[in-house]
């Protein structure tokens, strides 16, 4: 029997996702399937060794830890960097710990995709070669042509045996890979989904009759199998289809197990090349990305106002759960991004959603600008409250790749509801300022100036100094563009002026003076 060990485990998922805390019993434990377990249920009956987890803080975990042992449990998986360590060395259990944001359903996936994720027997094949060897063989056993579909209608695998009858609309969906646009077509699969058996289906638009049923696990749908019927199927048709379904079920299970697991690891080499700490060969061969984009996307949940109309809220729930959001968040940046460039490459890093975007051939960034428009909308959309998108700089490697991030982060730190999207090109002259503005204030040296006597006046004798100022700088001067600005008459302008100069002795004759003013009155006084 093919049975996984901790040391396993461990080497599929690998740290920081999880880590070991103890293994009194060392790594060769065997360990079979991951069992999620409410702590305030009874444990199951002893079964095969397994490596147990409750949704409970490590500090109350010793008595479980003790339940687990005599349960015969192999080990226990607790959030968090505390755990009952005594107790489990004590118990003979292994310890392991994930993340303290981590969420327990991905955490039992991604330990059921690390046990599921072994060689097939014989040590070659995948499962897409398997779902074309199940469609030949659910093909000659119905006696028709048949195909494997997805719940989106797209086609995973279909059967290659000789001297089948096929028409039009099978060789069309085998060309695209996707089941053609045909009138009536989804009522006949609202019908194939609402039935639990094989049903039979009258022809389309001069196509063949159809023998088809759902594929499903667990009251789950899963997808479609689909056969040509040509009026010379087999008697036992629909029962040899019934059993190819079951047979896909597993397969396609399989299948999102193997993703969900290729999912996590992309994600954790994400994660290192994002903070510059992954090799950049490695990565890229991996990744299969040279030049790259790094988009950023994050819930605007300070926000209290609607974005502008193509982009707005409607109605934001009063109290959202921020951690659902994000995760919400992720799962649809992912969906957009796997449908623009058909692989993974998001990743939520402390509550920010990442995503690489390739940018070979990209010209000016005009494509990933709207994508994140885009996602922007849906998101608004389907998520109730305001998103924002800051995206970085193209780099020509994943070596650079962290700088990209650096940018897209900083380009969140001015957006807003008047501007949601945007990338650092866009905004540089923002994101400059706010630089700028972090170093000044960290100098007195750069803080100090003519500028905070111009505010103390304002303060003290109730003028309006700073700002007719700061308008009149960056009016170019210009005495007619500051009063419009203010809403005042040019002449409040021109005397304001001149008591900035009387009163004051700030010398607005000298360039060096103005420009020391009007940086310091736009960064700092706020």
């Amino acid at each position: 029997m093919d049975v996984r060990t901790l040391g396993d485990l461990l080497d599929v998922v690998g740290e920081p996702s999880l880590r070991l805390r103890t293994a009194p019993a060392g790594l060769t434990a065997p360990v079979t399937e991951a069992l999620l377990h409410d702590a305030h249920a009874p444990l199951p009956a002893p079964r095969a060794p397994c490596c147990s987890r409750w949704a409970c803080r490590p500090r109350a975990a010793g008595p479980l830890v003790r339940a687990a042992a005599e349960a015969g449990m192999t080990g226990v998986v607790v959030r968090g960097e505390d755990g009952p360590v005594a107790e489990a060395e004590a118990a003979g259990v292994a310890l392991l710990g994930v993340d303290e944001d981590a969420a327990w359903h991905q955490v039992h996936l991604l330990l059921a995709s690390a046990l599921a994720a072994r060689p097939a027997a014989g040590g070659g094949g995948d499962t897409r070669g398997e779902l074309f060897a199940l469609a030949d063989a659910v093909a000659a056993a119905v006696g028709g042509a048949t195909a494997i579909e997805d719940p989106g209608q797209r086609i995973l695998a279909y059967s290659t045996v000789p001297g089948q009858t096929t028409d039009e609309d099978r060789r069309q969906g085998i060309l695209g890979l996707k089941v053609p646009e045909i009138p009536d077509n989804a009522e006949q699969y609202r019908t194939v989904l609402s039935v639990s058996g094989p049903v039979r289906l009258p022809a389309l638009a001069g196509a063949l009759p159809r023998l088809a049923v759902a594929v499903r696990a667990g009251g789950e749908t899963l997808g479609s199998l689909w056969v040509v019927d040509d009026g010379r199927l087999a008697p036992d048709a629909e029962e040899a289809l019934a059993r190819g379904a079951s047979t896909a079920a597993l397969l396609l299970l399989r299948a999102r197990a193997a993703r969900e697991l290729a999912r996590h690891q992309d994600g954790a080499l994400l994660r290192r090349v994002l903070d510059g700490a992954a090799d950049p060969a490695a990565a890229a061969h991996r990744l299969g990305l040279q030049a790259v984009r790094v988009a950023a996307f994050v819930l605007d949940s300070d926000s209290t106002v609607s974005a502008p109309s193509a982009l707005s809220a409607p109605s934001a729930p009063s109290a959202p759960d921020d951690e659902q959001t994000t995760l919400r968040l992720l799962d649809l940046v992912r969906l957009q991004c796997e449908a623009r460039y058909g692989r993974h490459t998001c990743v939520l890093v402390d509550g920010v959603v990442y995503a690489l975007l390739p940018a070979s051939g990209e010209r000016g960034g005009e494509r990933h600008v709207r994508l994140a428009e885009d996602i922007v909308r849906r998101a608004v959309r389907a998520l109730r409250v305001p998103v924002l998108a800051g995206l970085g700089e193209v780099v020509p490697s994943l070596a650079e790749a962290a700088a990209s991030r650096q940018d897209a982060d900083l380009v969140l730190r001015v957006l807003g509801p008047e501007q949601p999207v945007a990338s650092v090109r866009q905004v540089r002259a923002r994101i400059t300022l706010l630089r700028l503005a972090e170093v000044m204030r960290d100098r007195r040296e750069l803080a100090a100036g003519a500028w905070e006597e111009v505010v103390a006046y304002d303060v003290g004798h109730g003028t309006e100094y700073a700002a007719t100022l700061l308008a009149w700088l960056e009016a170019g001067c210009d005495v007619g563009g500051a009063a419009e600005r203010l809403a005042v008459h040019p002449n409040t302008c021109r005397y304001r002026l001149r008591q900035v100069r009387r009163q004051l002795g700030v010398d607005l004759d000298d360039a060096d003076e103005r420009l020391t003013l009007w940086v310091q009155l736009r960064v700092l006084n706020s």
